[in-house]
């Protein structure tokens, strides 16, 4: 079968990350972390990288500066075999960044946008959409500029043939002003979480969210964290088991591992089972390096790690 062609569209950004921190942040204060990484982060660029690893043939469309930061990104999604072609380099705004304050399985982020907020809809590479398979846009709230263009993005995807998928994420500025009803019938995969989804259906409760969203969302595959995920389409409902790892190191990127394995299987025609599963064990193999992407630098990693994960999920049962 011929190998499915992915496009990614989103923010791009570094990430400074400490861990083992003695308490939390106060104005006038100064506190200590014990251990500090530095890494390519953004919800996108895990994702398209952790997929990429996984063998889908993944490129990359987004904005950075002219900066070591810029270039630093570069370098690490083509290691990834990332195609990076549709990656434009600005000289008038820096490269994004963000700092994660990590406390155990949460955490706290700092996110100076730069870049990532003016890339807009002409940024995507239209005319090369038909060479591509599936369309995925993630962190849409850090995004302004394709904000304002989403149902248009998503539609002009689809009307050129391919599926597509959306994860939101999180507003910082706590809106959530996602016209829902409009945009998710052109999308195919919705990937939220539990709390962002009651944040756009301003429901208090997970199942009130679940009714509301229902009549709009083509796929649900909605991520419950340390309880696995629960993917809906139409009246099927799936539960999925979470796999619990013995090493765990950090969180980070956990959603966007998960995003990566279920849009592995689906482009592989598997089962929502199959896929929900499939993208609980790549999330749950995510946590066990620090960062986002360190879990999926090495394959053979990747497949030893994956299939310990699973044997000892299984033993527990």
């Amino acid at each position: 079968m011929k190998s499915k062609k992915l496009l990614i569209v989103g923010e791009l950004n570094i990430d400074i990350i400490l861990n083992d921190i003695q308490g939390f942040p106060q104005v006038g204060s100064e506190i200590i972390a014990d251990k500090m990484d530095f890494t390519m982060g953004s919800s996108s660029a895990i994702m398209a990288s952790n997929i990429s690893k996984l063998g889908i043939d993944t490129s990359f469309c987004g904005l950075i500066g002219d900066d070591e930061f810029g270039h630093f990104i570069l370098k690490n999604l083509q290691k990834q075999q990332v195609d990076i072609n549709n990656i434009k380099v600005s000289s008038t705004h820096k490269t994004g960044m963000t700092i994660v304050l990590n406390y155990a399985q949460d955490r706290a982020n700092v996110t100076y946008c730069g870049a990532m907020e003016k890339m807009s809809f002409d940024d995507i590479p239209w005319s090369q959409i038909s060479n591509f398979d599936h369309f995925h846009l993630s962190n849409l709230f850090l995004q302004k500029s394709l904000k304002k263009d989403i149902v248009k993005i998503f539609k002009t995807a689809k009307e050129n043939g391919l599926t597509t998928s959306l994860d939101l994420q999180v507003d910082p500025e706590n809106k959530w002003d996602f016209n829902y009803k409009t945009c998710l019938p052109y999308v195919d995969i919705f990937l939220p979480n539990e709390a962002e989804l009651k944040a756009l259906t301003r429901e208090e409760n997970i199942d009130a969210a679940l009714r509301e969203i229902k009549d709009y969302a083509n796929i649900l595959a909605l991520k419950l964290g340390d309880k696995g995920s629960r993917i809906i389409q139409g009246n099927t409902k799936i539960d999925c088991l979470p796999y619990v790892v013995d090493d765990f190191v950090d969180a980070i990127g956990a959603g966007d591992s998960f995003n990566a394995g279920f849009i592995k299987k689906f482009l592989e025609a598997a089962s929502l089972e199959e896929c929900g599963s499939y993208a609980n064990l790549i999330g749950a193999h995510s946590t066990t390096k620090p960062g986002g992407i360190n879990a999926f630098l090495n394959s053979e990693y990747i497949k030893s790690n994956t299939e310990l994960i699973g044997s000892q999920n299984e033993t527990k049962k």
